[in-house]
């Protein structure tokens, strides 16, 4: 073993902050996380001599020990390989196993119930040739440590207290940089799902009912530039500008206090309050009709672009109110709001924030192709501004192609003709010819009067349009409208909403 495994030493971007022994370790581990973790194994890397941190990893703890070594393993490999990807690898690892006492159980009961874990921990990290200079049990305010060599008189078996709160001096230090913990894991978690009176959950399920009925059969409706799903999209990007408008106007102190269900909000404190007011500002309806409209990938896509300035904040808190909003059976659609509040809080720098975001958006969907690549990003330590960079040059480019295809003269009349084209059929194509022939003979008669000319396009307009219309109509009474070509990527509605929950994973439009 490394001599003085207590001593160790890490630089701050400049100005080294030294640790010395268990206790400050201990202490330190919140501020590395920016929240107290539960339930939670973690492993920090440390390089060079005096044991600078570097990466860390963290992890639920398995409910079964038979599950301990394999996840030991996978945590050491998950840790070293992408230390040593970024160019460092490790010289050394600290591990921490945080889990509050069950019923019946003390500090010292749960140390020595995860006494395996630990050693399961230090075999995989040697196994990689990394030795583990410490592991730390922190249970019921106390930390026990699994390597001290001598518990008498360093660490005592019962357990050593934890420093208080803002007395150490990492904790001195991270308030001037600062840095804060929010709470607990599960406290950061809790305000990322379903939850309030059972009165509130039913009325958004019946919402959501209601705009699965409506929305997932439009979605469904053809290829991704059909008119039914184009017009979707666009109503809930509507309401999304809406909102982000409402929300930034209910931050500031001139906004009106009375909303509904804002008298919830005057009992609570804190970030509960923060969040009962912003559930008011949002409505059942709105938020089905948000949370359906998300599945789409082309709309979420679109929402993402919320990522900086001032509607970074407005759009986080309308990402995290769609989360909560997905109650049974909705829960797999909440990974399209957790990824995006999981992007927004890594593009303005709240890394923590986003990796318990994207966390739950893998919960709710594992296969959730944006919600991967997000989450190995931000655990890799990359930076976002490649994507944000991305993510402009799309809006731009849109942008662009919006404003150039509305200064065309007569673009609406060619979109509309070439539309009725598109459904293919012999009326389209004389009405095409009688269009061009209509066209030369009132370029010959130049001595018709202008308003002649104007009730006669809009005469073959409508006429147009009308037959467009009817034939789709026939298509779609005779139950011949064409395929999606991507049925497997949106989402499909609960067999049965009100019950069991659905599998659609394969079905939703999630990359």
């Amino acid at each position: 073993m490394t001599e003085i495994p207590h001593q160790r030493r890490t630089f701050a971007a400049s100005q080294p902050i030294a640790l010395r022994g268990p206790a400050e370790l201990a202490d330190a581990l919140p501020f590395m996380l920016g929240f107290h973790p539960s339930d939670s194994i973690v492993l920090v890397a440390l390089h060079g001599e005096h044991g600078r941190f570097g990466g860390r990893v963290r992890v639920g703890i398995p409910s079964s020990p038979r599950e301990w070594a394999g996840l030991a393993g996978c945590l050491a490999e998950c840790l070293v390989e992408g230390s040593a990807r970024r160019g460092e690898r490790p010289d050394g690892i600290v591990g921490f196993l945080c889990q509050e006492p069950g019923r019946g159980e003390t500090g010292r009961r749960v140390m020595e119930r995860l006494r395996p874990l630990a050693q399961s921990l230090r075999v995989a990290c040697g196994t990689l040739d990394v030795p583990v200079h410490e592991v730390l049990c922190i249970s019921d305010g106390l930390y026990f440590s699994y390597c001290c060599p001598d518990n008498s008189r360093c660490c005592s078996p019962d357990g050593t207290p934890l420093a208080l709160s803002g007395t150490s001096v990492m904790a001195a230090s991270a308030a001037y940089a600062g840095l804060q913990v929010r709470g607990t894991l599960k406290d950061l978690e809790a305000r990322l799902k379903p939850g309030g009176p059972a009165a509130d959950a039913a009325a958004q399920r019946a919402a959501l009912n209601d705009a699965a009925a409506v929305i997932v059969p439009r979605i469904l409706d053809g290829v991704s530039g059909t008119l039914a799903r184009q017009e979707t999209r666009d109503t809930t990007l509507a309401l999304l500008h809406r909102l982000v408008e409402r929300f930034t106007e209910a931050s500031t102190p001139a906004a009106p206090a009375e909303r509904t269900g804002a008298g919830l909000a005057l009992l609570l404190s804190g970030p509960a309050r923060e969040d009962a007011r912003d559930d008011a500002l949002i409505s059942p309806d709105e938020a089905a009709t948000l949370i359906l409209g998300l599945q789409d990938r082309d709309t979420r896509d679109r929402a993402a672009e919320w990522m900086e300035g001032p509607e970074a904040a407005p759009a986080l808190r309308i990402w995290s109110v769609l989360a909560r909003r997905c109650v049974a059976p909705y829960e797999e659609y909440a990974a399209a709001p957790l990824t995006l509040a999981g992007w927004v809080a890594w593009s303005t720098g709240d890394t923590p924030l986003a990796r318990v975001a994207l966390s739950l958006a893998l919960e709710a969907d594992p296969h959730y192709l944006f919600a991967r690549l997000l989450h190995q990003a931000c655990n890799e330590g990359l930076d976002p501004e490649s994507l944000r960079d991305c993510l402009r040059r799309e809006r731009d480019a849109r942008i662009t192609v919006e404003r150039e295809r509305q200064e065309q003269p007569g673009a609406r009349d060619r979109e509309a003709e070439a539309e009725a084209d598109g459904d293919g059929d012999g009326d389209g194509q004389s009405v095409d010819q009688d269009h061009d022939q209509d066209e030369d003979q009132d370029e010959g008669a130049g001595s018709e009067p202008a308003r002649a000319d104007d009730q006669e396009r809009a005469l073959r307009r409508a006429r147009l349009i009308a037959r467009r219309n009817a034939r789709q109509a026939g298509l779609r009474k005779a139950g011949s409208a064409r395929p999606s070509a991507r049925a497997d990527a949106v989402p499909k509605p609960p067999k049965n909403p009100a019950g069991r929950r659905t599998g659609r994973r394969g079905a939703r439009n999630g990359g």
